[in-house]
């Protein structure tokens, strides 16, 4: 278990309140910058023991760029684009018969999910307290914080808590009930992982589709190394989701005996120190809270990777959230269903997107004149109903008052 904190001198004031944010990917250092900004002091506690790298490329689009350029991140953001083009869509043989445009996967802007987590993690460090390696472990809430125990350090106390940790998350479980009161599945299941771009590829990729499955690479890093993934069709499969060996198993079976490139990727697949295998899922709640618990990003209201807007929600979310948290003067309950009013329409219409996007994902070789269309019906260039971001209050940073104990070990 590492923790990472710094304490600095200042003055504390009746508004600045502790949060407890379950989550270092997106949602939580994003939540945990604009609750800095806005005089709280959040602490990230995170499974893994340090920031995750690895995982697929994701996408910003619209608003969300807005959002990245109020943190002064967009620019820094922009040096890591993929800059990916048009993706040339293969059969067994390799065999090139369409195009698949850019505008359909790639986003505003697309870099790896691995450089947008760190830059995050670095742009948040220096004054919120990180502790990576543990996990909430119970939730006992009364009516003036919530406590905490956690699987290896010792229980604390906080004002509020934010799930921020995904699909599976956690904290929904503890505050809300079991996953599969909330989470849909949409019948396809994806493996990722990085290897070496040994295709050569320059700012493009490769797809391979076939009834029911389909496979991808794409270049990373400015052509230094490249993302695969493969995709399957099925309504619900039995493993262990912690067992990396019987998910890659489940892959090497239902690809066993596919041409192109599909022998090489099962190999590289198999060496790959960041595999990572999972449902494409929705997360459906009639409400986010619950007393002092509430729930960002997918943890909340994921929408599948299907409707390419993950990032973006978790971005978007995390502005919300605690500019909310900041206008009601700490007040989560009015809060809390003032950030539930700016983010439900903008998240049902994702879901739609995404819903949509997994009827048509397995679609049998489509012709270039089905891409083009599909290119010119993308939501990015369809969309009427953007979300309005509230230029929230953002009052002077409250630091901890001198000596004050930043603690670790939660």
């Amino acid at each position: 278990m590492t923790t990472t904190r710094t304490t600095t001198t200042g003055t504390t004031t009746a508004t600045a309140r502790t949060v407890l944010i379950s989550g270092a990917s997106v949602a939580g250092p994003a939540l945990a910058y604009w609750l800095r900004r806005h005089g709280f002091a959040p602490t990230v506690v995170e499974r893994a023991e340090a920031v995750r790298e690895g995982g697929y490329a994701v996408d910003f689009r619209g608003e969300a760029l807005d959002v990245l350029d109020r943190m002064g991140l967009l620019e820094r953001i922009r040096e890591l684009d993929t800059e990916m083009g048009d993706a040339a869509m293969v059969d067994a043989e390799g065999c090139q018969y369409a195009t698949l445009p850019a505008v359909i996967f790639a986003g505003d802007l697309e870099v790896l999910k691995g450089d947008l987590t760190r830059m995050l993690y670095e742009a948040t460090r220096d004054d919120v307290e990180y502790v990576f390696g543990d996990s909430i472990a119970s939730l006992t809430e009364d009516e003036h914080g919530v406590e905490v125990t956690f699987e290896r350090g010792t229980p604390r106390r906080f004002d509020l808590v934010v799930g921020a940790d995904g699909l599976h998350s956690r904290t929904r479980a503890l505050a809300f009930g079991p996953e599969e009161q909330f989470v849909r599945h949409l019948g396809i299941y994806t493996a990722i992982f990085s290897l070496d771009n040994y295709l050569g590829l320059e700012n493009t990729g490769r797809l391979y589709a076939a009834p029911g499955k389909a496979a991808n690479i794409f270049t990373a890093r400015a052509n230094t190394e490249a993302r695969a993934a493969f995709h399957l069709a099925a309504e619900h499969l039995e493993y262990d989701r912690h067992d990396r060996v019987g998910q890659q198993r489940i892959i090497a079976e239902r690809f066993a005996d596919d041409g192109w490139e599909i022998p090489r990727l099962l190999h590289e697949m198999a060496q790959a120190p960041d595999f990572f295998f999972d449902a494409n899922a929705q997360v459906e709640m009639d409400s986010w809270s619950r007393g002092r618990v509430v729930l960002l990003g997918d943890a909340g209201y994921c929408a599948g990777p299907t409707s390419g807007r993950g990032t973006s929600q978790a971005l978007i979310g995390a502005y919300v959230l605690a500019g909310e948290l900041a206008a009601s003067g700490g007040d989560h309950t009015t809060a809390f269903a003032a950030y539930e009013r700016e983010m439900r329409g903008y998240v049902s219409e994702h879901q739609s997107v995404g819903r949509e996007g997994a009827e048509r994902f397995f679609m049998p070789a489509p012709t270039q004149e089905i891409l083009d269309m599909l290119a010119a019906q993308a939501p990015e260039n369809t969309r009427t109903t953007p979300i309005r971001l509230r230029d929230y209050a953002a009052p002077a940073l409250h630091e901890p008052a001198a000596g004050a104990a930043v603690m670790g070990g939660a």
